[in-house]
């Protein structure tokens, strides 16, 4: 009575804690039907065809080295104020239901031995934002799914510029070789499945630089799980 509950995204009052109402839940950007193998983003209706076939023109112009990635939303209306809100706008309690969403998309990348880490800060921008939403969004993926997590999988020793802004190529330029296995958890990456999380994915620069950490480190394989994929309308 004191604190009903309200909808993460307008505020308006709803009938369970962290859901959406009639109206945000329509105007917000779920992803389903077919979608792009690598990344997730939405496909236009076609013919019906295998899902480790289907790929969009992003990352058939661009090789990835993870085996496959889902995301929940569109980065775009709703999508991107809910991302936007939990980056910077310290709506933690954007999370939970975030998770809910992305542990439904990620049913097809998981494998008994999935290992969730999320992709990591310097601890500079740590200090600044105080908190890294990617490591919050893996510790409930992790929960909703049943899998482990380990939130310092990987590291980020050198600090580098702000990405916004920067073409597909300079991202890639500035991200490569900048992530890294922590020393001390090398152990639990050989011969693993790794479901790398994030946020969002605009080029897939850092997840690129991510993959190839844990590749270098002897990972079986790699997934990519994001709350939103930033793409044209299908």
């Amino acid at each position: 009575m004191v604190y009903p509950p309200r909808c993460t995204v307008c505020g308006g009052l709803v009938e369970t804690d962290f859901g959406l109402c009639g109206p945000c839940w329509r105007d917000t950007p779920f992803i389903s039907g077919q979608v792009c193998n690598l990344c997730g983003t939405p496909l236009p209706p076609g013919p019906d065809a295998p899902d480790d076939l289907l790929t969009c023109d992003d990352c058939l112009a661009v090789p990835r080295p993870w085996d496959a990635g889902r995301a929940a939303l569109r980065y775009s209306g709703n999508g991107r104020k809910l991302v936007l809100a939990l980056k910077h706008g310290d709506r933690h309690d954007m999370v939970r239901p975030a998770a809910v969403w992305m542990a439904r998309a990620a049913k097809p990348l998981l494998r008994p031995d999935t290992l969730i880490a999320p992709v990591p800060l310097h601890w500079m921008r740590l200090l600044s934002r105080r908190y890294n939403q990617a490591a919050l969004l893996a510790r409930a993926v992790a929960g909703q799914t049943g899998r482990p997590h380990c939130p310092d999988l990987l590291i980020r020793p050198r600090a580098t510029p702000s990405l916004g802004g920067l073409g597909r190529d300079a991202r890639f330029a500035t991200l490569e070789g900048t992530i890294r296995v922590h020393p001390r958890r090398r152990m639990r990456i050989a011969g693993r499945h790794i479901l790398l999380v994030d946020d969002v994915m605009t080029s897939g620069a850092t997840f690129s630089a991510a993959t190839e950490a844990c590749l270098a480190a002897g990972a079986a394989g790699v997934d990519i799980l994001v709350l939103a994929r930033a793409a044209k309308d299908p």
